[in-house]
Order: structure tokens, then sequence, then C-alpha cells
């Protein structure tokens, strides 16, 4: 291990948390919440960093701002959003407070969230927050893996030798984000699409065909980061680069991030060809990203490229895509219903490491694991949250319900709750899934 020159942490602990990202950090908080010492260490701040992060604060994230819908009546990561707040969440709180404008989704200004993170968990007096790099699993005491999709390659091999199975692998990719006084609104305006939420969430750079079949050619021969030694790794479907989005089809785009319908041009009143939408990355408003813009373009081809849209053709960017590999382990047949490895019970995993996806459901599975293991502590045993809830939807899809030789990073979606009896209209469906699963949570809180 590796700790910062000068700091002697407190050596007694109830458990201990590897990670201080979303997941590591809504463990650390519903641990010391109901009352358990908590080692929680990260070992950005100890002179190592990841590929994508840029700062040592707690929490931080690296791709985009946004928690996604928080609508709990007709969708399955908004009802996550609502389970969660009922149970104290932290990540959920601190989002409440440094949301930004984002139509019907919960986006946050990144600095903020984060600084709010790391000043909630850095009060609190049950939690010890220690700069250091763990590069063995601990071989005895409660402890909660929630590296992440980056974890350092020491942990990775001993959690290899631990589980017996190789980890799985893809490659996610980070969004551009764009300086808002670089943005040209003689052509770009303001507006959500069908005027959903505040109707003015979004800066629009519209694109006649003649300007997107030139980008998307672009897209195609731009130059790319070179795989290495990390080539024939899948990418994850949620989280697809622009340009191999591209390849996919002339109009994949089209129909996908860049779709001009339910937007309306003011210099034509009409739906443009395609459309570049940004979304507010902070509070201040003076940052926006690039929405469904990951990618692995090189920087020099990036800069080239994100000008010829119109609206960004003196673009300034805060900061360029990039591309980071992730890891997960093959969480249905390694982990128990309660997050446990099933080698080792006293080690639990939560977060993207076990193969969900998103930072809402990594912060969810870090929820669950600290209130399973802080039952563990009192001699108890916790339920886990009913299948009809978001909550238990997506537990049970990582810890057996997903196919072991196929397993790959999903997203909650109404797809892995039981499914609803008897036809019925797509929207009233979403709300029998969201009705009963009210239901079903309210029960199990209350048992």
């Amino acid at each position: 291990m590796r700790r910062a020159c000068g700091y002697a942490p407190p050596v007694t602990h109830d458990i201990h948390i590897i990670g201080g990202g979303l997941a590591g950090s809504e463990a650390a908080w519903q641990l010391a919440s109901a009352g358990y010492k908590v080692k929680l260490s990260e070992m950005r701040g100890s002179g190592d960093m990841t590929p994508a992060h840029q700062s040592d604060r707690l929490a931080e994230l690296v791709c985009s701002n946004s928690f996604r819908s928080d609508d709990a009546e007709r969708n399955a990561v908004g009802l996550l959003h609502q389970e969660m707040r009922d149970l104290g969440s932290l990540i959920l709180a601190q989002g409440d407070v440094h949301k930004v404008p984002a139509g019907s989704a919960l986006a946050v200004d990144r600095d903020g969230f984060a600084d709010g993170v790391t000043a909630a968990l850095a009060a609190h007096p049950n939690i010890a927050i220690v700069r250091e790099r763990v590069d063995q699993l601990p071989a005895e005491g409660l402890t909660i893996v929630a590296t992440g999709p980056l974890t350092a390659p020491g942990l990775a091999e001993s959690i290899g030798s631990a589980t017996g199975k190789e980890s799985l692998a893809f490659f996610d990719a980070i969004a551009p984000i764009v300086h808002f006084e670089s943005i040209d609104f003689t052509t770009a305006w303001y507006q959500s699409r069908w005027n959903k939420g505040e109707g003015k969430d979004y800066i629009n750079c519209p694109m006649s065909k003649d300007e997107y079949l030139a980008f998307h050619a672009g897209l195609l021969a731009g130059e790319k980061t070179e795989f290495r030694e990390w080539e024939n790794v899948p990418y994850f479907e949620g989280c697809m680069p622009v340009e191999v989005m591209a390849e996919r089809g002339v109009d994949t785009l089209r129909y996908g991030p860049m779709k001009g319908v339910g937007l309306d041009d003011p210099r034509t009143g009409r739906w443009p060809y395609a459309v570049v939408q940004l979304r507010q990355d902070n509070a201040s408003g003076t940052l926006w990203n690039m929405v469904g813009f990951q990618t692995k373009l090189k920087y020099g081809a990036q800069v080239e490229l994100f000008r010829t849209i119109p609206g960004l053709e003196k673009a300034e960017f805060a900061r360029l895509g990039g591309l980071h590999r992730n890891t997960f382990i093959r969480s249905p047949e390694l982990l128990d219903g309660t997050l446990r490895l099933k080698a080792r019970p006293n080690i639990r995993f939560a977060g993207q490491i076990t193969g969900c996806e998103g930072y809402v459901e990594s912060a969810a599975i870090g929820l669950l694991a600290g209130r399973f293991a802080a039952a563990e502590l009192a001699g108890k045993t916790l339920p886990a949250p009913p299948r009809e809830t978001a909550l238990g939807a997506l537990l049970a899809h990582i810890t057996g319900e997903a196919e072991v030789e196929t397993y790959q990073p999903m997203n909650v979606n109404f797809g892995l709750f039981p499914p609803i009896e008897g036809r019925s209209k797509k929207a009233d469906r979403k709300l029998m899934y969201t009705s009963r699963a009210r239901t079903a949570f309210e029960g199990w809180l209350a048992a």
C-alpha cells in the first residue's frame, strides 16, 4: 500500500471500503450513518491517478454529468432515484443540491457535486479517508471492493486470483466539454426536445443534409486512438463512441444522439436534418457537454472535425474526448445475493466492477452493499429488495439472473423487472411497473 506522507489514520474500523467513487462513497455513508467505523481507501491523492480522473475528489464524475431521467413515474432510472432518496442516499442528496438545468433529467455541476460528497464524508466522525493504493484483497475483516472500472493492476490481479476468473473488460469513452462563450448563437439556439423540462435546457447546433454527410465522412476518416494491448475488447452499447456508431451506417447517428425531431430551428421553423445537442455541465453555465459524443478520436482530429459543426466553428474545449478501459467481474457466477464473494464471504463488491453501468446504478449497488454489511455487523440478515423494485431488479440481474457467459454491463431498465401480465399501452405499462414497485418497496421498508 502507498499512503500520503505524514498522515496516520485511525487503525480501528469495523469495515474497510476500497475505492472512493460513487459506489464506495455511498457504501461508506450508509455504514457510517448506521453507526459503524469505516476506513475508506482511495488511491487518488496518494500519488496515483487513473487514466480518466482529473482530481483526488471522491465521487468525481468522469464522463457525462447526467444522472439521466428523474421521472419516477415512467422511467426505471427515475424510480431508482426515488428509492435511493428514500434510503438516505448521499449521492442523490448531493445531486439534488448541485443540480443544473437538464429538462426532465437530473444533471449536476460536476465540481460542486464531487466537492459536496467529499466534504460530507470527510466531516463524518465515523469515516476515516485514507489516501493509499491497495494492491491486495485483505485476508480478513469485512471489506467492500468498490474500485470501479479502473481498478489498479495489482488489485485486479489479486481479485483474479481470488475468483479464479479473468476480468471482463470493455471500453468507455468520454465526451468533450465546450466553453459556453465560444458557441455561435447566430446558428445555435436553446430548446429541449419537444420543449420538455424548462424548454431551454439544451443548446442545439443544426446540420443540413450535406453538412451531416460531410461530418459523418469525417468521423469515419478521423485518426483514432490505437488499442494496442486493449484490442478486441467490446464497447458497452450505452456509451458507444460516436465514430463507432457512425461505422454502423450513415443514418445511425441521425436516429440516435443527432436526431433532429422535436427541435424547431428558429431560422427555418423546421426540424433540422441532424443536430448536435449540448447540455449544461456546471452550475454557472460556462461549460456545456456534447451529448452522446463519447469519442476515441485523437485530440487534433476532434478539434478539426467538431469545429465543422454549425455553431461550433470557433469552439474552445475545456476537455476533449478520451478513452479508458472498464473492468468488471462475472458477478452472476461469483457473488451471492448480498454481493459477497462466494469464495471469500468477508469481501463484498459494489459499483461498476460488478457489471452494473451508470453513475446511479453504481451508487445504488454501493448503497445496498453498505446496508447488507451494516446488517451483518449487527448480527442480522437484511432481505434483498423485492424483484419488483428498481433496486431489487438491478441486484437480481447482477447476482444471478443474467447469463454468465454473455454477461455485459447493464443500466437499470424495465426489462429487468418481472413482467406485467396482460396487454396494455406502453405508457400505461410504465406506470404499472412503477406503481407496483412503490407498493413492494414500501412493504420492504416496513418489514
